[in-house]
């Protein structure tokens, strides 16, 4: 993938981010993920005053994808631009994206895209075991 393909999907996660619902911790994050037609979907993080129920952009946008029936991805990323250095996803985000997306999936993520990591969800989440059982149903 290349990085001007990348940054076009950070720049869909930054715009993602206005539309998050943040009352409470005033910490917007947009994600978007490249589908394998070339579609992008969005998410935003949404809270709720219910801690438990808030929920991320990543899921958010895995979500949204999935229910359209989208079931593979070929990349993500991941804007968090009031943070002063690049925040990855969340544990559970990184399972959930390891539900649908391989592990030399690109992933981008930070504040900025001049101050973004560039990594792949196998560095990200390097032992996913649930692969291997997914492989043997």
């Amino acid at each position: 993938m290349t990085d001007e393909a990348l940054h076009d999907l950070f720049d869909n996660a930054v715009a993602a981010s206005k539309n998050a619902y943040i009352p409470y911790s005033h910490f917007p994050v947009g994600a978007a993920l490249l589908l394998e037609d070339g579609n992008i979907i969005t998410g935003a993080n949404i809270e709720n005053r219910s801690f438990g129920l808030t929920n991320c952009a990543e899921r958010s946008a895995v979500f949204t994808a999935a229910s359209q029936g989208y079931r593979t991805f070929k990349a993500i990323a991941i804007a968090t631009p009031k943070s002063d250095y690049p925040v990855g996803p969340c544990g559970a985000c990184r399972q959930v994206l390891s539900e649908f997306a391989p592990a030399e999936t690109p992933v981008v993520f930070g504040p900025a895209w001049e101050n973004s990591v560039k990594a792949t969800l196998g560095t990200l989440y390097p032992y996913d075991s649930l692969h291997e059982l997914a492989s043997e149903l």
